[in-house]
């Protein structure tokens, strides 16, 4: 009988779970909106921008842990390797998706960053049995189709006229991806998601830092070489990126890392996908892109596909609900059935 609440505790796709990764989605939306202003005012080059914001993220957090949880900063010495990797994956795919916000804007690059579903649904299947029934298969290609709805990808002139910033997109996307399944192996293994983060980013800014040409690094205190009113322009630079990364990306990583401990990586990721609408809605507001009709049908289609992946989720509830409750019904008969030992 005590075994019956483990049974239910233990099914995935919980509610908790859902939250965090909906909460850790909508503050990651205005994302793109930040990378973008710093891309088009500012010139700012992505691998610079990509570094400066894993440092800044590195270095708050890790003010906040050593304050507040002083022992997850410890990592252990088993576990450097593997978050070497996993901060090499982030700087790629940081690295990818800023590069991909220059080329083709807010909107399409996030939209482009999320064809990764479908690598995450295979990888999760392959490797942890994660489910890949009919409606998460189908929450999948609705995914990728609202991706190329709000795209333009389905039209051959956008592949003419701006193929680099597609590939780029598309890119980034496998390497959302790789993040995502990093996160679910470092789930496994047990570290806390705050440490998780923290040394992720770390790793990824000492890569970063390795790329960065002397003459850029600095590139937001540039304007103060002209002297006058400069300064202006550079407190305004240096307080948006540091307000980029200590919002949208502690807030949005952080949580997405914490969502991964309580769901499978397939479903976090296809979660996340609502991301790309949001992100459409804050271009249009702040930034004056405009999406035709058939990319808000393309986003319509992203949230139907959530809708699917959450149906899916509470029918195995269900089912593993069912067949607790046949295991519990089925002990005391076990027991009576079994052979009793002699007084």
């Amino acid at each position: 009988m005590t075994d019956a609440p483990q049974h239910l505790d233990a099914v995935p796709g919980s509610t908790r779970g859902y939250l965090i990764a909906v909460t850790a989605t909508v503050i990651w939306s205005s994302t793109a909106i930040f990378i973008g202003y710093l891309t088009t005012r500012f010139q700012m080059p992505p691998l610079v921008l990509a570094f400066w914001r894993d440092l800044i993220v590195t270095a708050t957090l890790f003010g906040v842990i050593a304050v507040l949880a002083r022992p997850l900063l410890h990592l252990g010495r088993q576990n450097i390797a593997f978050f070497a990797v996993y901060g090499l994956l982030l700087a790629t795919f940081n690295a990818l998706w800023t590069a991909s916000v220059k080329l083709n804007g807010a909107a399409v690059s996030t939209v482009l960053a999320y064809s990764s579903p479908a690598f995450t649904a295979l990888a999760g299947w392959r490797w942890w049995g994660e489910r890949l029934d009919a409606l998460k298969v189908g929450a999948v290609f609705l995914s990728i189709g609202g991706c190329v709805l709000v795209s333009g990808a389905y039209d051959p002139k956008v592949w003419q006229l701006n193929p680099t910033g597609i590939v780029i997109g598309l890119l980034s996307g496998v390497g959302f991806a790789a993040y995502s399944i990093m996160g679910k192996f470092s789930s496994k293994r047990g570290t806390n998601p705050w440490t998780a983060t923290l040394y992720t980013f770390a790793f990824g800014s000492l890569f970063l830092l390795l790329v960065q040409r002397p003459d850029t690094i600095l590139w937001l205190s540039h304007p103060l070489r002209e002297g006058g009113a400069a300064w202006r322009e550079v407190v305004l630079g240096w307080g948006i990126i540091i307000l980029l990364s200590i919002g949208p990306t502690i807030g949005g990583y952080g949580l997405y890392t914490v969502s991964l401990t309580h769901l499978p990586a397939a479903t976090a990721n296809l979660i996340a996908t609502l991301e790309p609408i949001l992100t459409a809605i804050l271009a249009m507001l702040f930034l004056g892109e405009q999406l035709a009709a058939i990319a808000l049908i393309g986003g319509g289609m992203t949230l139907f596909g959530v809708v699917l992946l959450r149906l899916s989720d509470r029918a195995h509830q269900a089912q593993h609900r069912r067949g607790a409750l046949r295991r519990v019904a089925a002990e005391p008969r076990q027991l009576a059935d079994s052979p009793q030992e002699p007084s």
